[in-house]
């Protein structure tokens, strides 16, 4: 990098580590005898990817640099990282069985914990690491296991301008740092904090907007047709609200009847689509597991609750109060 046209003044904090890995440790080997269940499950799964190792000393450097939580090891064991969901759970399944057993550079190694870990190396704007294996720093590990370098920095800047100038150094096209690499047949792939918070802010507001957009139509659409059926059943039983007034029957006492009525009238088919936004919140956020956290879609959740709820709310008692008009008695 240095040798294409990168400062290394616009850099503090930086960090450079191995990354390992072999083909005497797959995803396979890992799985062991619960292979065959897995491939049940996950059949497209590329059983044959090498699984990637890290010294403990060089991942807590980088853990110490994100903030994360840092970890020891003893000369016998490993841990396991991972926090995409559903891999998550597939390799807990081995772990919770326990005194599971790798093979790295020869030695065998037994977890520290009963469960992944939660960690990683690459940012990104979701979890998606689906595993890092963390092996002592006595580790004989080789040159020829090594399957890349990484590398992590801070900007030295201390204002936006100056963070602004120093991200297009590593993303811009026009940068002359990029098309020195590229001159010369060099490809770094990398990531900033900057492009993944613009990135995440821009799936999410896609996201939101289809879904809030699509039910405030489909809402306005349904209760302007209750509003409408109900408006009209009240003027076609005007008169049965006259004879009841006739036979004893007070303004509250018919108001609170016509309430409840145009109530359930709301209520029911509201109920049958809370049923089915259950269902249907619980399989999106199934399929979003590796775009966003649960609790990272839960404001969206909220806030698009609470409109539909002032939408339809607003409805309900529009048509009560208009009700209420229609059926007074004159």
């Amino acid at each position: 990098m240095q040798n294409n046209g990168l400062d290394r003044n616009i850099l503090k904090d930086t960090i450079e580590i191995p990354i390992y890995a072999g083909s005497e440790l797959t995803w396979e080997k890992f799985f062991g005898e619960e292979v065959g269940s897995v491939k049940e499950v996950f059949p497209l799964l590329q059983f044959k990817t090498a699984e990637q190792i890290i010294k403990i000393s060089d991942y807590n450097k980088i853990a110490r640099l994100y903030g994360n939580e840092e970890y020891e090891l003893e000369d016998d064991e490993y841990i396991m990282l991972c926090d995409f969901e559903n891999m998550k759970e597939l390799r807990n399944k081995v772990l919770k069985k326990g005194n599971h057993v790798i093979e790295v550079a020869g030695k065998q190694y037994i977890s520290k914990y009963s469960e992944c870990k939660s960690g990683f190396i690459e940012m990104s704007t979701s979890h998606v690491n689906t595993g890092i294996i963390l092996v002592p720093d006595s580790c004989a590990v080789t040159d020829e296991m090594k399957e890349r370098a990484f590398l992590a920095a801070n900007y030295n800047a201390d204002t936006e301008e100056k963070r602004e100038e120093i991200e297009a150094i590593f993303t811009s096209g026009d940068s002359g740092f990029i098309q020195n690499l590229s001159n010369q047949g060099l490809e770094i792939d990398g990531i900033t904090k900057i492009k993944i918070i613009e990135s995440s802010v821009g799936l999410a507001t896609i996201v939101t907007f289809i879904a809030i957009y699509l039910g405030i139509i489909f809402l306005i659409a349904s209760s302007a047709i209750l509003a409408l059926k109900q408006l009209t059943e009240s003027s076609d039983n005007k008169q049965r609200y006259t004879i009841l007034r006739k036979i004893g029957c007070d303004e509250k006492m018919i108001q609170k009847a016509l309430f409840r009525q145009i109530g359930i009238f709301f209520m029911t088919p509201l109920i049958l689509a809370i049923i089915h936004s259950v269902f249907g919140i619980q399989f999106a956020l199934s399929m979003l597991a590796g775009i966003a956290d649960k609790k990272d879609l839960l404001p969206s959740i909220i806030a698009t609750i609470l409109v539909m709820g002032a939408i339809y709310g607003t409805y309900f008692m529009a048509t009560y109060w208009e009700s209420k008009n229609i059926i007074r008695e004159e």
